[in-house]
């Protein structure tokens, strides 16, 4: 046996099909020192018991583009390591059983076809001709996308591991990692049971040990291995090898032919979470007992859906575990703990149609230190550090592999999971009808019930059963006042004599105000792409506030922390639990304020963009005067321990004013409706800030700091020289029925040229509202840009659109400043 290298480049733990991509993808970008190591044997632990499904439709543009590259990929890798991958092109099949799910087949049509993959809407009679094996006159439709397909998963990932070693990667096996090295919060190699190893980076990809892996490194990992079935027939004769990959949702099945079989496997509603305690350490090529009666109902359905069931014999029952995460979606890129420690982990069953992407993507990252493109889907930097909890995912998964087949409606809520973050303010809310929703954990009012109705969601793709509670909240924050609970705002302070200096590099708007200023700002990369949006407060002359979303908190505060200068006279710390927040919003707000506080807020005295101490009832609070929603109003501040006497000292004093309680949805509409983006839909790291209608908010004439100038500073200068390649726009539609939420297609003469980034009904306008990039070739001026004629496409009705490059409402901001 060669003897293990004492240093490389990049090593990466994990022998499935995803360590072996990251190899195969580091090696073709050139690097060339890089050490893949496997506990046992390439691909035993999930990857050689995989399906196999090449399916390219997903929920974004980007992770469609991952999805894309790993068929593209699979297609050459054949020819390039002469080991077979056996995909083919057959297809996939997607049904419909009712309406609803067929409204959502749809969308995912319209959307595919923004995202320039083909497809094809079918009806029920095209169904069954597309796939005759089903039956079944309960069929309303379905959806054919002819480049889906399938392939062999163990050989796809020795084809990915003999590419890599052609380019001069070593890969090994039965090498077990025992430690991560670490120096001063970065990864310097890890320990095996052979020796250590010197490395720059390291790349966690081992799967359903990720967990383990990333506690040797202090990085918190959340993903959870669950039992995962599927039966396989004995041989059929006649069976066509062409069938394409069939898919009922509705009945948490799937079916593709294999080798003059059928593969029968599920994503069942409740799932069983494995080996809590850990995995056990010699598992290799291993399955789990069956358990034929929780699978039995899965089975039942399908000898309807597929008579020839009916006399195929069970050749294989098959239980292997795989990993999931808690929202479905998996872990990639650069641990927030530690700097050059990657992770690729967590794959939700779809691992081997995103092995290609996700490798690519994750090569780029590390050579270059950013990610090639918006990955905030999969970044890990959206979990937050609780969600490792054992008792937490051992809940939360039983629920996510079942909703992989779920109807995806908009606003559907986890069930499982949930009550672990919680406002000082929720009972109160709870007793005032709160519906709740959760973000990053926490319990957030979504919506408030009427006396008599129950707060809880009916899903659907139309107007939901609180369609007019949203619009009687929305009413009151545009004609009255409402009071939001916003304590779940991530809060950062920003401390020491270097405070300054630090945040005019990291911000592109100027933060050199007086104590008591509010600055909108964001945070940008080098390449001028948007990695955080939103306020700095200037508490004092040496102390600051960041205020950003909830599920921002990790992200920003480890892009902060990245590029505090080592020696910079500062710390920033998390703030967020000493502080709730109560936004009080409308043209009453003021009056409101002024019934419980002896302290003026005329505009006089307390101008917009301000912040300052008050007494509230028999607390302090600090007021901020800014607004999401549009209207005059102000954030107060309170410290935690005071935040139940302050909401009942407003809902006291509301009464008189009639003062609503309202939630996130309605704060949503109401931004929406004022054209405010919200980042990781409308704004994200491949966006600019003119392009987002956003320049306003970079100062190139701020004066540099001793840390230099403002980051991304040289990108923005050349994106205002250059002009927008595309614009981001506000649509409402013409007709009141049409429903945006996100991703709609956006045509122009019937050619798409956009998508909606997100969407809400906007109550006071009379209309759904979105916002969306669209197209400006040739350098198109903002006015030829909004003379032409805009259409929406809803799971393929096309919509009449208002497009506007100013805010429907209010464009000049007069409200807020009333």
């Amino acid at each position: 046996m060669d003897t293990l290298p004492k240093q490389a480049r990049a090593v990466i733990i994990g022998g499935g099909v995803i360590g072996c991509s990251i190899a195969y993808h580091l090696t073709l970008n050139g690097m060339r020192d890089v050490v893949l190591l496997e506990r046992r044997q390439l691909t035993c632990g999930t990857t050689w018991h995989a399906a196999g499904l090449i399916g390219q439709l997903r929920a974004t543009a980007n992770m469609t583009k991952l999805a894309r590259y790993s068929a593209e990929l699979y297609t050459g890798l054949e020819t390039e390591t002469g080991i077979a991958t056996g995909f083919k092109q057959n297809g996939s099949l997607s049904l419909a059983l009712s309406p609803a799910r067929l409204e959502e087949l749809r969308r995912g049509a319209a959307m595919a076809r923004s995202f320039g993959l083909e497809v094809e809407e079918l009806d029920a009679r095209e169904c069954l001709a597309r796939h005759p094996m089903v039956a079944g006159e309960d069929i309303v439709g379905g959806i054919f996308l002819p480049s889906d397909g399938q392939a062999d998963p163990g050989n796809i990932a020795h084809a990915l591991a003999k590419g890599a070693r052609m380019r001069g990667a070593t890969v090994r096996e039965g090498v077990t990692v025992t430690g991560i090295r670490t120096e001063k919060g970065r990864v310097t190699g890890v320990d095996t049971d052979q020796g250590p190893i010197q490395a720059e980076y390291v790349i966690n990809a081992a799967g359903m040990w990720g967990r383990d892996v990333g506690a040797m490194a202090g990085v918190a990992v959340p993903l959870q291995a669950c039992e995962h079935f599927y039966i396989v027939t004995e041989g059929i004769p006649g069976l066509a090898r062409d069938l394409p990959v069939l898919r009922v949702p509705e009945e948490c099945a799937y079916y593709k032919e294999d080798a003059g079989k059928i593969l029968l496997g599920c994503f069942e509603p409740v799932a069983k979470p494995w080996a809590l305690d850990g995995i056990p350490e010699d598992f290799c090529f291993d399955q789990l007992p069956e358990d034929f009666d929780h699978f039995a109902p899965i089975l039942e359905a399908a000898v309807e859906r597929m008579p020839i069931l009916q006399t195929a014999g069970i050749h294989t029952f098959f239980n292997g575990p795989e990993s999931f995460t808690p929202d479905d979606r998996y872990l990639l890129g650069e641990a927030p703990e530690l700097k050059n420690f990657y992770l690729a982990c967590g794959f939700n069953s779809v691992g081997i149609q995103s092995a290609g992407g996700a490798g690519k993507a994750l090569a780029q990252w590390i050579i270059a230190g950013e990610p090639p493109f918006d990955l905030s889907d999969v970044d890990i930097r959206r979990m937050q550090p609780f969600q490792a909890n054992r008792t937490y995912l051992a809940a939360r998964v039983t629920e996510t592999l079942g909703l992989l087949y779920a109807d995806h409606f908009p606003y559907r809520q986890y069930a499982t999971a949930r009550g672990v973050r919680r406002s000082p303010l929720h009972d109160r809310l709870a007793a005032e009808g709160a519906c709740f929703g959760e973000t990053a954990g926490w319990e957030r009012a979504n919506w408030f019930a009427e006396a008599g109705q129950t707060p809880e969601y009916q899903l659907s793709w139309g107007r939901q059963n609180w369609f007019a509670n949203a619009a009687a909240e929305h009413r009151a924050v545009r004609q009255n006042v409402g009071l939001f609970d916003l304590s779940s705002f991530a809060k950062f302070r920003v401390e020491g004599p270097d405070a300054e200096a630090v945040l005019q590099v990291i911000s592109a708007n100027d933060v050199a105000v007086d104590p008591g200023r509010i600055v909108y700002t964001q945070w940008l990369n080098d390449l001028g792409g948007i990695e955080a949006d939103l306020t700095v407060t200037r508490l004092g002359e040496t102390s600051f506030l960041v205020i950003t979303a909830a599920a921002s908190a990790v992200r920003d505060m480890n892009w902060l922390k990245r590029h505090l200068p080592e020696d910079a006279r500062c710390v920033a710390l998390d703030v967020t639990s000493g502080e709730a927040v109560i936004a009080v919003m409308g043209p009453n707000a003021r009056a409101l304020l002024q019934r419980v506080s002896p302290d003026d807020f005329s505009n006089e005295a307390f101008p917009f963009g301000t912040a300052k101490q008050i007494e509230i009832g028999m607390a302090l609070a600090r007021a901020h005067r800014i607004s999401y929603v549009g209207e005059l109003g102000w954030e107060l501040y309170v410290p935690t321990e005071m935040a139940v006497h302050v909401f009942d000292v407003l809902r006291e004093a509301g009464h008189a004013l009639d003062l609503k309680l309202c939630g996130l949805h309605t704060l949503d509409s109401c931004r929406l409706e004022k054209a405010f983006r919200h980042f990781g839909h409308d704004i994200t790291d491949e966006d600019d800030l003119v392009e987002a209608g956003l320049g306003f908010a970079a100062k190139l004439d701020k004066a540099s700091s001793r840390f230099g100038t403002f980051i991304g500073f040289d990108a923005v200068l050349e994106a205002k020289s250059m002009g927008p390649d595309r614009r981001l726009l506000q649509f409402r539609l013409i007709d009141p029925q049409g429903m945006l939420y996100h991703n709609e297609p956006i045509l122009t003469d019937g050619q798409i040229v956009g998508r909606i980034t997100s969407g809400a009904y906007g109550h006071h306008l009379g209309g759904s509202v979105g916002l969306g990039y669209v197209d400006t070739p040739d350098g198109m001026s903002a006015a030829e840009c909004l003379a032409r004629s805009y259409r929406i496409d809803i799971a393929g009705r096309q919509f009449e659109a208002e497009a506007s490059l100013k805010p429907l409402y209010d464009p000049a901001g007069a409200r807020m400043r009333m």
